[in-house]
Parts: C-alpha cells; sequence; structure tokens
C-alpha cells in the first residue's frame, strides 16, 4: 500500500458532471453504474500509476487496462491488441495511410473510412483484444519533405489537417453525444515533425515557432480535433517548443487546449524530459520529470521499452506534484472511458459491433487518393489492354510487394493486392521484373537509398530519386517505348522525369493499403479516373539544402525561401496539383460585399472563427469525354462525384470566417477588411472576389504565455 491519499472520488462525479453541459458522469443512481464500486465514494484505492499500461484498482473492481492502441489507418499490431492466428480477428481493413487519404480532399469520405476503423477498433474491443483508446489520428502538419512520419499525416496544409482530424474523429468516435463507439486521439501536439536533423533528435529536440506560427500552423488541427470534434484526448510530443518539453509545458497542455480531454505522452517522452541520456534534461531526475509532466497537465505517461516505467506512486511521495493534478489525472482519464461505455456493461450501446466486409471501400479510399501528376499526349489511360492486344512490363521491386503499400501502424488485411497480382486478374498480359534491388545486379546504390528512405525514428538524408531507380526509368525512357510511372511512398524530385520525353505519364499513389495494386490498375486501364490533389508540395532536391529541417519558420527571410505552398514558389509540382482523363469549366455567383460587422452580429456559434460565411455556389462542366469526380479546390473543398461528358453539377462550398480570418504576431485571428480573391482549381480555372467591409473584428484571441 503506498502512501499515496486515496483519490477523491466525490470530486470525480462533480467533475464529470460538470465537464459537458447538460451532461452528469457518472450517474451513480441510475443505470449500470448503481451498483458499481466506482461509484463508492468511501472507497481508498490506491493511486494507480499513471502509464499505459495501467495495474487498475482491485478496491474499485477495475481490471488492468492498456490505454495504448493503435488504428492510423486501420487497427493495427501493437502490445495493447491482440490478434487471432487465423479466423475472427486474424485481419482488419488496412485503409491507405492519411497521406493518401488526404489527397482525396473528400471529408465525408474520410468520415466513412474512420466509421469503419472505429467499428473494426470496437469489435476487437468486445472480444476482449483490445482496449477503448486508440492513438489517432496524426495531424500535425508535414512541414519538411524529409519528416520520417509525414506519410502519417493528411498533408502540409493546417486547414486540410484540421478538416480531415474532425471528420476522422467524427467517424472513429461515432456521433451519439453521450457514449463514444471508441476513445480517438490526436496527435502530437505540438510542433512535431523531426525524427533525427544532425545533433537534434525528437528526444531533445527544443522547436523555436513564433507565437504566430503557432497559432496560424501547428495549433488549429489540434483545436479543430479537440474544441471542434470533441476528441477524447490528445498526445503531447517528445519534443520541446520554445525552451519547454511539450509533456512538461502547461501553456500548451492546460491554456490552448480544452478541458474534455485526456492528455498522454508519447511514449518514453516522460522519460527523455529528465535526465535521460539523449533527452532534454530538463529536470534532475525521472521523479521529477513524472511530476513536472502532471503537473503541466499530462495525465497519462506511455511506457514503452527505451526506458523504465515511469512511477508516479515514487513521485507523489517526493512531492513532486499534488494531490490536485493527481485528482485530475484521474478525471480526465475515467471521464473518457465513461464516456466510451467502458462501465455500461453487456447492454452498451456498442457491446454487439462487428466487422463486416467493407474492402469496397478501402478500394474507393486508395482510387479517390491517387494523383496524376503528368499526362502527356493523354498517354493514360490504356483502356486496351485487357484484350490481351497488347503487353506491358512491370518493373520495380513494389510492383509485387504489397505489404510495402500499406506504411507504417499496419495491421494484418483480409488480403493484399499489389499491381502486378491485379494486372494478371485483369487478363493483362504482364511481363515483371523486380528492379534495382534484384539478386545479381549492383544494389550498393540501391540500398544505400533504402536507408535514407523516411519511417518513425528516422527522417531523409534526400528527396532526389535514388540513383539505381532513376538510372533504370531513364534507360527504359531511352528504349523508345511509353513509359508510365508509378510513384509509391512519399516525396521525390520528379524534374529528371520530366524532362525525358518518353515518360509520358506520372501518378502519384503514397502508401495506398491493401487495394492498392488494385486501384493503381483502375486508374491505369481507366475503370478510374484520377480526381485526387497532392496533399504537400513537392520540392526540388536542392531544398533540403536551403532549409535546414530544424527550421521551424514558415515565412521566408533572407536566403531562407519559407515552406509550404503559402510562402515556397519554387515547387516541382505545387500543393493542389492533380490531372484528369477530361477536361472542366467551372462557373460561380457569389455577392460582392459583406458587412464584418453584420457577419459577427448575426453569429450564433460559442466561438465566433466557426461563424458561417456566404456559401460559394459553383457549377462544374465537363467538357472532355470521360467522366470523372472534380475536386473544387479554393483551399476549402467541396467534391463533384462521377461528372459525365457534358453533364454539369453543382456544388455548395461551404466555409467560416476563419478561412477569411489573418493571425496577427500575437496569435490573434482577426477579419480584416478589404478585397479578396477566391482562387478555384490548380491551375486557376475560376476566380471570385468580394469585398469586407466595416471594421476589423477579432474572432479568437490567443491566449499568452507567461
Amino acid at each position: 500500500m503506498s502512501n499515496i491519499a486515496p483519490v477523491g472520488l466525490l470530486l470525480l462525479a462533480y467533475a464529470l458532471g460538470g465537464a459537458e453541459a447538460g451532461a452528469r458522469y457518472p450517474d451513480c443512481s441510475n443505470g449500470p453504474l448503481k451498483s458499481n464500486v466506482v461509484c463508492d465514494t468511501s472507497a481508498a484505492p490506491e493511486a494507480p500509476r499513471q502509464v499505459s499500461n495501467s495495474p487498475g484498482f482491485s478496491k474499485l473492481g477495475l481490471s488492468a487496462y492498456q490505454w495504448w492502441n493503435e488504428a492510423l489507418h486501420g487497427v493495427a499490431h501493437n502490445r495493447g491488441i491482440t490478434w487471432a492466428n487465423s479466423g475472427s480477428f486474424s485481419a482488419a481493413t488496412q485503409f491507405p495511410q492519411a497521406i493518401t487519404s488526404g489527397a482525396a480532399f473528400d471529408d465525408g469520405l474520410v468520415e466513412q473510412m474512420a466509421t469503419v476503423i472505429g467499428t473494426e477498433a470496437r469489435a476487437f474491443v468486445n472480444a476482449g483484444r483490445a482496449h477503448l483508446d486508440f492513438w489517432t489520428p496524426n495531424i500535425n502538419p508535414f512541414r519538411d519533405p524529409r519528416w520520417g512520419r509525414g506519410h502519417e499525416t493528411p498533408g502540409e496544409d493546417a486547414l486540410r489537417n484540421k478538416k480531415f482530424g474532425e471528420a476522422f474523429v467524427r467517424g472513429m468516435q461515432g456521433n451519439d453525444p453521450k457514449t463514444r463507439r471508441v476513445i480517438a486521439t490526436c496527435k502530437h501536439f505540438a510542433a512535431y515533425d523531426l525524427e533525427r536533423g544532425g545533433s537534434a533528435t525528437r528526444f531533445n529536440f527544443d522547436a523555436k515557432v513564433s507565437i504566430q506560427d503557432l497559432a496560424e500552423y501547428y495549433l488549429p488541427p489540434f483545436q479543430g480535433c479537440a474544441r471542434d470534434a470533441k476528441a477524447r484526448s490528445v498526445m503531447c510530443s517528445y519534443n520541446a517548443v520554445n525552451g519547454v518539453p511539450a509533456c512538461a509545458n502547461s501553456y500548451y497542455l492546460m491554456d490552448t487546449t480544452t478541458d474534455n480531454q485526456y492528455v498522454v505522452s508519447d511514449c518514453d517522452a516522460v522519460y527523455y524530459l529528465g535526465n535521460a541520456n539523449g533527452g532534454h534534461r530538463y529536470k534532475s531526475s525521472y521523479a521529477a520529470a513524472v511530476g513536472a509532466a502532471l503537473e503541466a497537465g499530462c495525465d497519462n505517461m506511455c511506457w514503452a521499452t527505451d526506458g523504465t516505467a515511469p512511477d508516479a506512486a515514487a513521485a507523489f511521495n517526493q512531492k513532486q506534484f499534488s494531490q490536485d493534478a493527481l485528482d485530475r489525472a484521474m478525471v480526465r482519464q475515467y471521464q473518457g472511458l465513461v464516456k466510451a461505455g467502458y462501465f455500461d456493461g453487456l447492454n452498451g450501446m456498442y457491446r454487439n459491433l462487428g466487422a463486416a466486409d467493407v474492402s469496397y471501400l478501402a478500394l474507393r479510399v486508395a482510387q479517390a487518393g491517387t494523383v496524376l501528376l503528368k499526362n502527356d499526349d493523354n498517354t493514360l489511360p490504356l483502356t486496351n489492354l485487357a484484350d490481351g492486344s497488347n503487353s506491358v512490363a512491370m518493373i520495380g521491386f513494389w510492383a509485387n510487394a504489397a505489404d510495402k503499400m500499406l506504411g507504417g501502424y499496419s495491421g494484418s488485411p483480409p488480403f493484399n493486392h499489389d499491381p502486378v497480382t491485379a494486372a494478371k486478374a485483369m487478363g493483362i498480359k504482364a511481363n515483371y521484373a523486380s528492379g534495382p534491388l534484384n539478386s545479381g545486379v549492383d544494389t550498393s546504390a540501391a540500398v544505400s537509398a533504402a536507408h535514407k528512405s523516411d519511417k518513425e525514428s528516422s527522417d531523409r538524408s534526400s528527396i532526389a530519386w535514388p540513383a539505381a531507380q532513376l538510372s533504370v526509368i531513364q534507360k527504359l525512357a531511352g528504349l523508345g517505348k511509353p513509359v508510365v510511372v508509378v510513384k509509391l511512398g512519399t516525396h521525390v524530385d520528379d524534374t529528371p522525369l520530366l524532362s525525358l520525353p518518353n515518360v509520358k505519364a506520372i501518378l502519384w499513389a503514397g502508401y495506398p493499403g491493401q487495394d492498392g495494386g488494385i486501384a493503381v490498375m483502375n486508374i491505369i486501364t481507366g475503370i478510374a479516373a484520377p480526381a485526387a490533389r497532392l496533399p504537400m508540395t513537392m520540392y526540388p532536391s536542392g531544398y533540403t539544402n536551403q532549409a535546414p529541417i530544424t527550421n521551424m519558420a514558415l515565412r521566408p527571410s533572407g536566403p531562407y525561401l519559407g515552406r509550404t505552398y503559402k510562402w515556397y514558389k519554387d515547387a516541382v509540382f505545387p500543393f493542389g496539383h492533380g490531372l484528369h482523363y477530361t477536361n472542366f469549366s467551372i462557373s460561380t455567383q457569389f455577392p460582392e460585399t459583406f458587412s464584418i460587422q453584420d457577419l459577427v452580429g448575426s453569429c450564433k456559434e460559442m466561438h465566433l472563427d466557426l461563424c458561417a460565411f456566404e456559401s460559394l455556389n459553383v457549377t462544374v462542366t465537363n467538357t472532355g469525354p470521360r467522366p470523372s469526380d472534380y475536386v473544387v479546390l479554393g483551399f476549402m473543398s467541396g467534391d463533384i462525384s462521377n461528372v459525365i461528358a457534358g453533364q454539369a453539377q453543382a456544388a455548395s462550398l461551404n466555409w467560416n470566417l476563419r478561412s477569411l480570418a489573418r493571425v496577427d504576431g500575437s496569435g490573434n485571428q482577426i477579419l480584416y477588411l478589404g478585397t479578396y480573391t477566391l482562387l478555384l482549381g490548380r491551375p486557376t480555372v475560376a476566380s471570385v472576389a468580394f469585398t469586407l467591409t466595416g471594421t476589423e473584428a477579432v474572432l479568437d484571441k490567443w491566449p499568452q504565455p507567461n
């Protein structure tokens, strides 16, 4: 028995009751908690260790609980999830990675995908093979093309990541305001996008970020996730921000988020904010690090394998954190469990959920996220392959490696479809060769390139095409036959390919998931039409010599050229680039003038930045020969589906005042008067100009650090 005072369960019941207007948790008078010992305020349990593998509370009847479960793009392999060797729970749908699904710019599709992921996750929970918390989505903006985890995110744009995260959380947790299907965790808070940059690693990097960039770029996705979508959990990151480790930074964990989530650390992040080798050395001991994290608002500390387990009991006995901090941590964690029906018993709302065959949706997302970068002479689609009159050569070690298409944080899919297998199933005469990594060829350059590839804990040192692969493409292009390059993974500089006349077409599919091969072949053969847009800027390879990965600034300054499409102007392919198999025209109708005071004064939203702006009515006409989807990209999006040749379809693009606001040097969102021009499409196919009159209005006043 430790010397920690008992958790204030009366306070727990009260605090949970005030967490959301009109709700009281837990209800100890009615329902499934009526006779549950969790409502026994006379109980004196041992205080828990606030770690991801919680030992439980025997006196409260709570069993051991593993908070660490993963489902980034499908239920994944990790220590919290037990997979079966065969039959049920031996597989789960593996959707495309977020970088590919993000390229669809379709929030409705993202929500459908996340609904399936959440449903399958809850089925694992119901079978006793997982727990209710799933650490997904990753909504850090993909700031630098070298970042090893950029493919886990929807892309580089803060607004896009915000909308993706909101849609994902809504799908994952479900729309019932009283009971959640599972608990979603938005990660990694905040300004985390570096694994290793010179002497800096994710365990010791101090990100120097201006308040303006924080409020405008790094934090809005988390505001959308926590405040607007009401995710039940947020994960703090390894890095420090402006001198203070994120998991010990009360300004970020308490002042810039809401109190409706529990905060969990990234795994071993608390270990590395102490005196561990290679860490921040922010505190002189592990116990002091635990105390600093809990006092700052970190409620649960993930423990992996790099360090010893954090011991909250020892830290409390050393007076490193207060009873109030412990109470707050317990309140916020168990508030989430109550909301997810942890105490509801067998009659809970989601207790009977099981998995269903949803492979069609995985294929749809993969097709919707495949971007056509180049298509000279309308080479694609190749519509005559399936009749057997022509043959193709399929070259490259990913053409027949379906497992590589899943990406990181994957589980076991019910099947894997690579392009070679898909081509053969279509009846296509395909000659396959592995490419540079095949035995019997000089693999040194290719192996070196593989070592430079991106993954968790490792950033890339180069964004150029690997020399061995580029050499193969150049030789193939020299044969005089049309070459179609299909890029999988994240980003490489395509400049050398753009100058090769026989490289007729380039497709980018990212990590397209279990049906990636079929999706690629459907696009190539015209069964499906490409409509996706690049969710990140494709930089030239020399950019890595111009912008240190440790430079967090967005705006250009002197020789520094800035980051993302908003500031960097010399892209190989810009953010939002994407070609089609047909042509479109766009027409719009929109008022010319709006009063800022009328816009703000008529708003009924709790937060002014969410106030609706006038919907933009857009008519898209397919003037070409083929049916196709079309994403209207005005740096807000509306999806036009399956517009057949000669047909026009209408859409309303719904946006809010935040889309028009600008962030000042103090982080405040301000709606300025003046003339605005909205550009539609990439490249621009239509524009809309309008004027805001009156006086400027502050939509959101940013909390200032002490």
